[in-house]
């Protein structure tokens, strides 16, 4: 699935690598100044030439993943991102340079890139399958020169696995997927070829006026959670918005730090609160059922 840079984005792509190599390089000193002060201080001017120093350093980077077919001002663009993630993270209490920390954060960021935008068959994003779908290549090229023919055999397969750490069937379904490519959709079928492939494909997605049903019920649904909530005790009610409603589930053993009491006793609570919900929630609907969306 290759994507072509036309002529100008290409000539564009090129006097930004000639740009990116004519930044001058930092010393450590000056480089830990300078992310200090973006860290510290939100000096844009500091930010600004920790990152140029660095465009170097992401055009090498982007440059490694040029064989899967995507722009090569993508792949930039997606590893600047990366530079600037590991800018806002960088310790600068660490004898460590700017350059080995962001590495890694514009590999991952160009990787992420990669797997959403190669192929319309999600290749998983688990760190091993990452890991399967970035090494599979150079692991078969090993094993056919080694062996000296192409293709994999049962043998190569279990061994790619043994390497990686995964399934064998994730294996042999990355070979599959590397070795094929995607099918268009406006491929013509039929006879006299007047239908396509897209013609064949169902929407399966709720219609807009489930969509506009299901976001006016859950408002009713929020509004009944947050008086329901509002009959529990102060402590009961952290508990719940804790473990249930937060972005992260916080451990029992965490509240009951937080709380001055066992991990034990924030559980009984938790349940407690929770039959309290439920009874409350239970008396605004006929049928338990209807607190519940139905899809």
């Amino acid at each position: 699935m290759a994507h072509i840079d036309d002529p100008q984005t290409q000539k564009a792509n090129l006097a930004y690598i000639r740009n990116s190599m004519n930044e001058p390089m930092l010393e450590k000193s000056h480089e830990h100044e300078l992310a200090r002060k973006w860290l510290e201080e939100k000096d844009e001017k500091a930010l600004h030439e920790l990152v140029r120093s660095h465009t170097r350093l992401v055009v090498s980077i982007a440059s490694k993943f040029r064989n899967y077919g995507l722009p090569m001002g993508d792949l930039i663009q997606e590893g600047s991102i990366g530079m600037m993630q590991a800018a806002n993270r960088f310790d600068i209490s660490r004898d460590l340079r700017f350059s080995t920390y962001a590495s890694w954060w514009i590999r991952s960021s160009i990787q992420d890139y990669v797997l959403r935008n190669w192929s319309i068959v999600r290749t998983g994003t688990t760190a091993a399958q990452k890991s399967l779908f970035f090494k599979f290549r150079a692991l078969r090229a090993k094993i056919e020169n080694k062996k000296e023919r192409e293709g994999l055999n049962d043998d190569d397969r279990n061994d790619i696995a043994d390497t990686l750490n995964v399934r064998l069937k994730d294996v042999t379904d990355m070979e599959s997927r590397l070795s094929g490519s995607d099918p268009s959709l406006n491929v013509k079928i039929g006879e006299d070829e007047n239908g396509e492939w897209q013609d064949l494909l169902t929407d399966e997605s709720a219609s807009p006026e489930d969509i506009v049903q299901d976001m006016k019920d859950g408002k009713t649904r929020s509004a009944w959670l947050n008086k329901a909530l509002g009959q529990l005790s102060e402590r009961e009610e952290k508990i719940i918005r804790d473990r249930h409603l937060g972005y992260e589930t916080v451990t029992l053993e965490t509240l009951g730090n937080d709380l001055g009491i066992s991990k034990e006793r924030v559980r009984q609570l938790e349940q407690r609160a929770m039959i309290k919900l439920k009874d409350t929630m239970g008396d605004f609907v006929e049928e338990r059922s209807d607190l519940f969306l139905q899809r």
